[in-house]
């Protein structure tokens, strides 16, 4: 059971590193160049280690090999065509409908049991670094995995940029007493390590979410307004938010299933473990809806200040020209040319006048300046 201990230690770094750091690190995403087909890796693995080949194993070789001398076979892919999948799916027996979402992704996560595999899709998540953020920025980018588990093989369908496995595989194959658990180990570390992908980005999302709360209430405003946050930058967030949503949502429900239902094609020890994906993914799914919530009031409140401060600009406007209203009436009066009209020719009028006007419209200035309207 020592290995079981270590599961976790496994299949995860040792020490996280922060996304915004390791984005270019943690995703490797190149072909052989010698490799025309769509076969990332092929290994065949018996007894928890990799069996040696000096050639790499044609899918069918390696099957050939599994039923022979026993093991597993772990098959990756990216992005295969449906002629370049058809053979594999006839090797193993792939249901037809599993086959067609492997291949045409665009898949929501899912499991789907079938008579000797399981089906399961992931969707991978990948934070896009940007200095500022716009109303064009990209704040994630996603991607899939499909996973087809069965009895000795484990076949993996990438599509995206994101979400190389390598460095996952490569961690796996430095333990051999996991391995030996057959591929149900490799489910459950592609699970973890696609939640973990989750938990990294959602952190990442954090720090935009604050830096646009801290411009939005930030106490730099004009009478108390902040006039700097555009909400098409709030609104691209949200919808970046929704992406994430629509990944983590749907999965909780399959960890649900890997972890409560007893399934033959799932190690009852590696079974146990789902559960901590589970709850891993709950808490993910907790804080991406509370990003909803935050960025609806964010937005809301966004829009209230906009509001105000338009309010408050009609008022200044308002109060000017009330106050212009005075000398215009009075110019108006003295500018019709009539022959009768007091203090016409009185020797005093102008100044007295003039005097009357000034005096009216300071006392206008004061009464709107008291009342808060300049």
């Amino acid at each position: 059971m020592s290995m079981i201990r270590d599961l976790r230690a496994v299949v995860r770094p040792s020490s996280r590193v922060s996304l915004r750091k390791d984005a270019g690190a943690s995703y490797d995403t190149t072909r052989d160049p010698g490799t025309p087909s769509a076969v990332v890796d092929c290994a065949v693995y018996r007894d928890g280690a990799r069996v040696a080949s000096d050639k790499p194993l044609p899918p069918q070789e390696a099957m050939r090999q599994v039923r022979r001398d026993g093991g597993f076979v772990w098959i990756g892919l990216h992005e295969p065509t449906e002629g370049e999948f058809s053979g594999i799916a006839s090797e193993f027996g792939l249901h037809p409908l599993a086959v067609e979402d492997a291949v045409q992704a665009h898949q929501r996560p899912k499991l789907e049991r079938y008579d000797d595999s399981l089906f399961t899709v992931f969707k991978t998540i990948h934070y896009v670094e940007h200095d500022r953020l716009t109303a064009n920025s990209e704040v994630v980018e996603t991607g899939e995995v499909m996973c087809f588990t069965g009895r000795d093989f484990f076949i993996t369908v990438r599509h995206g940029g994101q979400g190389s496995l390598r460095a996952l595989r490569h961690r796996l194959q430095d333990d051999p007493e996991l391995l030996a658990k057959g591929p149900s180990a490799v489910l459950h570390a592609i699970a973890d390590h696609v939640v973990d992908g989750y938990i990294a980005v959602a952190d990442a999302v954090q720090d935009d979410i604050d830096e646009v709360e801290t411009e939005v209430f930030s106490p730099g405003r004009r009478g108390g307004v902040s006039r700097g946050v555009d909400s098409a930058r709030i609104y691209q967030l949200k919808r970046e938010v929704l992406e994430f949503k629509r990944a983590v949502a749907p999965l909780l429900r399959p960890m649900q299933l890997l972890s409560e239902r007893p399934m033959r094609l799932i190690d009852p020890d590696i079974q146990k473990y789902f559960r901590d994906v589970a709850d891993h993914l709950a808490r993910v799914q907790e804080q991406v809806l509370g990003f909803d919530e935050l960025l609806n009031s964010i937005l809301q409140a966004n829009l209230a200040q906009a509001s105000v401060a338009q309010n408050e600009d009609m008022r200044k406007i308002t109060a000017w020209a009330a106050i212009i209203a005075v000398p215009t009436m009075v110019c108006g009066v003295y500018g019709m040319n009539f022959e009768h009209m007091p203090e016409l020719h009185w020797r005093y009028g102008y100044p007295v006048i003039m005097g009357i006007t000034v005096v009216l419209c300071l006392g206008i200035h004061r009464t709107l300046k008291r009342n808060g309207w300049l």
